[in-house]
């Protein structure tokens, strides 16, 4: 399937081996792309920096003892 469709793509297979040889077996059980919840919200309400969005931040030295 994977060279089917990298012909259909045009591309050169020799050029790609190192990804062939990656999924000869096929790949692990997934689903979605990786995008996490406080990126989302952070991509939809326009902030900058993910870290403003993020309910309970863990950043060095943020907590009181």
């Amino acid at each position: 399937m994977l060279d089917a469709r990298m012909a259909e793509m045009g591309l050169n297979k020799e050029d790609y081996w190192w990804y062939r040889d990656l999924r000869r077996y096929g790949t692990v059980p997934h689903s979605g792309f990786g995008l996490g919840f406080e990126r989302l919200i952070a991509y939809v309400t326009g902030v900058q920096n993910v870290r403003d969005v993020i309910p309970f931040p863990r950043t060095p030295r943020n907590a009181t003892f």
